[in-house]
């Protein structure tokens, strides 16, 4: 027994030597795995290539076999309005991921976990050959304890398994989108393992409070001590938990609060801390300033874990049929990103894990055209966007892949759960969209109240649900797509969409004049070309009604680039719209809508169609008030010489009362200028102003192009144009005037 003793107090001095460090220790898994698929749902033998993570498994190099089937590049464009996500023209696989990583000696002792942050579709993760555990989740954290399997000091075997779409369980929340052919799997989302103690910050969302000047943590702590085994054994254990308000910029602390905690063992725990704090800057768009929570859990061994999270001290709420930004009304201007769609794109290929591309694409390009916001469409984006959209000042509507119905309520409530946990304290996230174009009433009337107590902070979107079928509904997503050759009648003669005219009011539209809620409008232009310039599989009939059939790419990109500055400004001048999302910014090119790119998607190489954006998403603007009369038919021209009559629209998106001047121009084919009219302007701030104007026509028939020119004081100009007819003639031939 002496001699036991002895060799234990000899043991001490090592013990205390190699003690595990204190907080959080967290080993990056990204980079290059080994990668292989089979048919079946055994391991490869052996792997014959390699991948990155994250990736999907088309950056598998030697590539996959079935590659050329998910990249076609067709030669011809296959009309087609939807697509059977199991009519399959390829071979269903498992894709099997392997890295070989060293953990350290000195962190045994230590709880590890392993983290996949969004991973599609169906994952399953082997540490040294045992299973860790298998989930459904794609959009969400995949997250297993793997203390047990790991060898310290040594190379551990990690070996991960994704299955293909056609075997998603039916109970996974959501997943099909009738627009999508070719759904990818593959781990698309950081990997990492973390090192914690006993007790560890699973999730931590931050929820701030501009008007009521504090900040709300709810912290989900994991308690790793097994459960009660025997009678009398303790079934809860006490903890500190210390949570500070830093700015993430300079690290000053600038408020904090530390509490008694009780978590139950091998459960979840959930806490709220309410932090007051003052003098804060808020965070918006245009000043995106951001802190820190950094929370430190203590067990009675001492720090057990450090978790930090950043967020911006932001009010997303509404009033009545507008959303305001920390207590100001504030209009949203933007567009969309169909990132799932764009990952069947033949040139993806790592561009959406390249920060540098998704800088230019997320932040620069729509900063020049005055977007604020952006729609995630059909498919949510991997954690670095949101956290680039936090830092230089991006709104997002982050919506859930759940267009067609698809999805067990129990599951569903625990994947949209994990889902605010997870991205819930980023400020860039202003709204969360549960349902794209469609209906669900669980989602609608018994989850969405459920996860407002979560999260009250955001607005949510349901979809098509409206007020009578969904009494908390905050707001409406009204598609008034226009043009449609399947809304003109068989031979008729008349015009069906008087594309310019502004006052222009289907039935669309006098349902958002009529709505009680909040009205965005996320999606419209049924106008989409390839980046080839040819029609997507949804709009060769258009462009075959407005310019004829073999129409070249350079036609169809002018007509596109009018058409949508024209939609545009008709959608914003409708005073009753809280918000303009343009559709589509980012697609799968070959796809059945399109984006405003050319040649190469790597190369951001913007259409005309963005050029002119700049103009018709300008918080002020002016804008002509007229329908086309070079595209629309069934116009007769005006008679040479005659007076013009007509409105000027104004619009002003600023709290602030715009002035400045309007220069009324109209140009021949040739960009000659024929008189000007001059005219001083003030727009008061979120209204429509309507100016008359009479201007004389020229006394030679042809085509004309009219332009109004608004120069806000200490601004750059604004233009809106219109193409007009005067006179008969043979052929009517129009400036080709660029976007300034």
């Amino acid at each position: 027994m002496k001699n036991y003793l002895l060799l234990l107090l000899l043991c001490l001095p090592v013990l205390v030597i190699s003690a595990p460090k204190e907080g959080r220790t967290t080993i990056n898994l990204n980079g290059t795995w080994q990668f292989d698929q089979t048919v079946n749902a055994f391991p490869p033998v052996s792997y014959t290539r390699t991948i990155p993570v994250p990736g999907l498994v088309h950056l598998a190099e030697p590539k996959i076999e079935d590659y050329d089937k998910f990249f076609k590049r067709p030669y011809k464009v296959e009309v087609k309005d939807q697509h059977n996500l199991y009519n399959i023209d390829y071979t269903p696989r498992y894709s099997w991921y392997r890295k070989m990583v060293f953990i350290p000696k000195e962190l045994e002792g230590r709880e590890g976990m392993i983290t996949v942050k969004k991973s599609q579709y169906v994952t399953q993760i082997y540490v040294n050959g045992t299973d860790m555990g298998t989930s459904m989740a794609c959009y969400t954290p995949v997250e297993f304890p793997v203390t047990n399997a790991l060898k310290y000091g040594l190379e551990n075997e990690i070996l991960i398994k994704v299955g293909d779409r056609v075997w998603l369980p039916a109970a996974a929340a959501g997943g099909t989108d009738k627009e999508k052919e070719h759904y990818l799997p593959g781990i698309w989302d950081d990997v990492q393992i973390s090192f914690t103690g006993k007790v560890r910050i699973n999730r931590m969302l931050v929820l701030p409070s501009v008007e009521e000047k504090k900040v709300t943590v709810k912290v989900q702590i994991r308690n790793l001590i097994p459960a009660q085994i025997f009678v009398g054994d303790a079934m809860k254990d006490s903890a500190t938990l210390d949570v500070s308000v830093a700015e993430k910029l300079t690290g000053k602390v600038v408020a904090g609060k530390s509490i008694r905690v009780s978590t139950k063992r091998d459960n979840l725990s959930e806490i709220v801390v309410d932090i007051p704090v003052a003098g804060f800057s808020a965070w918006t768009p245009e000043h995106p300033f951001l802190y820190l929570a950094n929370a430190t859990l203590w067990n009675s061994n001492g720090k057990s874990d450090i978790f930090s999270k950043q967020f911006g001290m932001r009010d997303f709420t509404r009033k009545g049929k507008f959303f305001f930004l920390n207590g100001e009304k504030y209009i949203l201007r933007g567009t969309n990103v169909t990132l799932q769609r764009f990952f069947e794109d033949p040139d993806c290929g790592n561009l959406v894990w390249d920060k540098a591309w998704v800088k230019r694409l997320l932040i620069d390009c729509p900063k020049q055209l005055n977007w604020n916001a952006i729609r995630i469409c059909v498919g949510i984006a991997p954690d670095f966007w949101y956290d680039m959209a936090d830092e230089y000042g991006l709104l997002f509507q982050n919506e859930w892949l759940y267009w067609q119905n698809h999805g067990w309520d129990d599951q569903i409530r625990a994947e949209y759960t994990d889902w605010l946990w997870s991205d819930g304290s980023h400020p860039s996230i202003a709204i969360w969209d549960a349902i794209n174009e469609n209906w669900d009433n669980y989602i609608g009337n018994t989850l969405i109240p459920e996860l407002k107590k979560l999260d009250p902070t955001r607005i949510w979107d349901s979809g098509y649900m409206k007020t009578e079928e969904m009494p908390l509904d905050e707001m409406d997503e009204p598609h008034p797509y226009q043009g449609r050759i399947r809304e003109k009648g068989p031979a008729s003669k008349a015009n069906f969409y008087p594309l310019g005219n502004l006052d222009f009011k289907p039935a669309r539209v006098q349902e958002i004049q009529d709505a009680s809620t909040v009205q965005l409008v996320n999606e419209y232009g049924w106008i989409w070309l390839w980046r080839n310039g040819k029609p997507s599989k949804l709009t060769v009939e258009v462009y075959d009604y407005y310019l004829g059939k073999n129409s070249t790419p350079e036609q169809n990109s002018e007509l596109q680039a009018y058409w949508m500055e024209l939609e545009t400004e008709w959608l914003r001048s409708e005073p009753s719209i809280a918000g303009v999302l343009a559709f589509c910014y980012l697609a799968n090119n070959y796809g059945y809508t399109g984006d405003w790119f050319e040649g190469n998607i790597k190369d951001l190489k913007p259409t005309p169609t963005l050029d002119w954006f700049r103009h018709a998403f300008a918080p002020a603007a002016i804008y002509i008030n007229l329908t086309d009369e070079r595209y629309t038919k069934y116009i007769s021209p005006h008679q040479p010489g005659s007076t013009l009559l007509f409105n000027l629209a104004g619009i002003n998106n600023l709290p602030k009362p715009v002035s400045g001047t309007v220069r009324v121009k109209i140009y021949d084919a040739a960009g000659k200028s024929s008189g000007e009219q001059i005219l001083p302007v003030k727009l008061p701030s979120y209204l429509r102003t309507d100016i008359p104007v009479a201007i004389t026509l020229p006394v030679q028939p042809g085509g004309y192009l009219l332009v109004a020119e608004f120069t806000p004081e200490n601004g750059t100009p604004v233009l809106s144009r219109r193409f007009l007819k005067v006179g008969e003639a043979s052929t009517y031939s129009y400036y080709r005037m660029k976007a300034p």
